[in-house]
């Protein structure tokens, strides 16, 4: 507080100053005030600790700055300072995709190919003595897909920025790399959900999506972790499949986690002449992975809500999905248009804007792209329960 108060009695103290040179000329006075170098200083000041406290959430300190302050005293203060304060951005939500989707670089906008070889790989067969040996084959499967450019422009004006002075217009690289981040997270949950849930492109009933669409519940998840069990290469060999990730919605995160950080699990065993109930340790929350993707809803209009899939870890060589970026810009890129007039006496700077409209352009550009891949590594519920 006495720092406040010192500022605000430089600030009561430039007013008395300017309104003693200025009494009586035609121009405003507030303009004047305004206009004042060391009094736009002293705003400037004050504008700095109000925003530290409430950044540090130091509500009790602003009522009692408040308290010190009178409109009569600083009519127009309060409209500048009190009344706009820049408010912090929404929170962003994480990114998960990456945990569940391989991640990889492209050389350039033409169509990559995705090639998969499998066979040779099975339980090696007897041999007679001077039997010819038996022959095995390779298959090979294919996928493909190409990277685009996404991106946009933020124009304002000169007299924009020069009014700018809560420093609104300074974090628009900000933004934009936070718009970068969601695109890469809504585009990776188009690969896997559409507006029903399970994406069709993937998933196909009966086989890695489960027979009547179950809730998720300690049953279903059984289910579906003795889908991944079975599962076989082409050779029909065993396939290994640890850890697993579970992806859910925001609607079902609670579930979730009541499902994993359960101690015990009761389970009821099916067979001999009557059901018995078993007590388990948790053994779920060592094998599964919980993801909330908060873009489920949003891309699954209908069962939004209910939708849950589990993943094998895109370290076992045959991801479910492929997100790629481009070589050499894997990142979003941030451009700020160049100026196209040049100051009389030379200089040039971009916050200048345009020779013809003083315009000030900036400019966001990322490249990205995917594919899905082996629907054996994910299996999933639209939660529908039918």
């Amino acid at each position: 507080m006495a720092e406040f108060l010192e500022v605000l009695e430089t600030i009561k103290a430039e007013e008395a100053s300017v309104e003693k040179i200025y009494r009586g000329e035609g121009q405003s006075l507030n303009l004047r005030r305004r206009n004042n170098a060391r009094f736009k200083e002293s705003v400037a000041h004050l504008t700095g600790l109000i925003r530290n406290l409430y950044e540090r959430g130091y509500r009790s300190d602003i009522r009692k700055f408040e308290e010190a302050m009178t409109t009569d005293d600083f009519p127009y203060l309060f409209g500048d300072i009190i009344d706009r304060m820049l408010l912090q951005n929404y929170r962003e939500t994480p990114q998960v995709y990456r945990n569940f989707c391989k991640v990889a670089t492209v050389r350039d906008f033409r169509t990559v190919n995705r090639f998969t070889v499998s066979g040779g790989e099975s339980v090696l067969t007897a041999v007679e003595q001077q039997a010819e040996y038996p022959e095995s084959y390779l298959g090979e499967g294919k996928y493909y897909y190409s990277v685009k450019k996404y991106g946009r422009r933020m124009p304002f004006a000169w007299e924009t920025m020069i009014n700018d002075d809560l420093d609104a217009l300074k974090d628009i690289p900000a933004r934009f790399g936070k718009a970068a981040r969601r695109t890469e997270s809504k585009f990776a949950t188009e690969l896997y959900v559409d507006s029903s849930g399970p994406h069709a492109s993937l998933y196909t009933s009966g086989t890695n999506q489960l027979t009547g669409n179950p809730v998720l519940s300690i049953a279903s998840l059984q289910t579906a972790m003795t889908y991944f069990a079975a599962i076989k290469d082409s050779d029909g060999e065993p396939i290994l499949i640890d850890p697993v990730y579970l992806v859910v919605p925001p609607a079902l995160e609670i579930t979730a986690l009541n499902i994993l950080n359960a101690l015990q699990l009761e389970l009821l065993e099916v067979g001999g002449t009557t059901n018995q109930k078993l007590i388990a340790a948790n053994w779920m929350k060592n094998r599964v992975r919980l993801l909330v993707d908060w873009y489920i809803p949003i891309v699954a209009t209908t069962n939004g809500n209910t939708s849950w899939f589990l993943f094998a870890d895109p370290g076992n060589n045959r991801p479910a999905l492929e997100v790629g970026f481009l070589m050499g810009h894997t990142e979003p890129e941030i451009f700020i248009k160049a100026p196209n007039a040049r100051r009389i006496g030379g200089g040039e700077d971009p916050m200048n804007g345009d020779f013809d409209t003083d315009s000030i352009q900036y400019k966001i550009r990322h490249v990205l792209g995917g594919t899905r891949m082996d629907p054996k590594m994910t299996v999933a519920s639209d939660g529908k329960g039918s």
